[in-house]
């Protein structure tokens, strides 16, 4: 069985691009962290970078919606690709491809997710996180109700690159 599921932030928006047949082609950098306490006892927090490719309309829903620092539930499987680089030696990528996208940044009032009819994010010109996330307060509820995304948000910690 090839199956991976993740939950993470997106390290930068969306990059969207269309294939020669003209599907859409998303590449999303996800990142996931975990912390742990070592042997000495020392606590140790690691951040893993997942590259994931989404298809068709759900790239062009990535693209138009998500942002860096997006918070998303990614579900799909490993595929690796070859190629060669400019000297020719062979190298490896070993990618996500998505079959499901699911946004997990909470709705606010002045932006909607897709399928309530809204104006996509790049289309309305509305290119920071914080404007489609809605108010302080409203962030803060919505947090205490599901908790921290990740463990070093639960510890006051941010460690996340972005």
């Amino acid at each position: 069985m090839n199956k991976v599921m993740l939950i993470g932030r997106l390290g930068r928006d969306p990059e969207l691009r269309y294939a020669q047949n003209g599907t859409p082609v998303a590449n999303l950098r996800i990142a996931t962290d975990e912390s742990y306490v070592d042997r000495e006892g020392n606590k140790v927090e690691r951040v893993e970078w997942h590259t994931v490719v989404v298809f068709q309309r759900a790239a062009e829903n990535c693209a138009n919606y998500l942002g860096k620092g997006s918070l998303v539930f990614v579900e799909g499987s490993l595929q690796t690709r070859k190629w060669q680089d400019q000297q020719g030696h062979d190298r490896y990528s070993t990618d996500i491809k998505a079959q499901r996208v699911q946004f997990l940044d909470r709705r606010s009032d002045t932006a909607q997710q897709p399928g309530d009819d809204a104006t996509p994010r790049h289309a309305a010109g509305q290119g920071t996180r914080q404007q489609n996330r809605g108010s302080a307060m409203d962030n803060q509820t919505y947090a205490d109700d599901l908790g921290p995304a990740f463990p070093s948000e639960g510890s006051g910690m941010d460690d996340i690159p972005f």
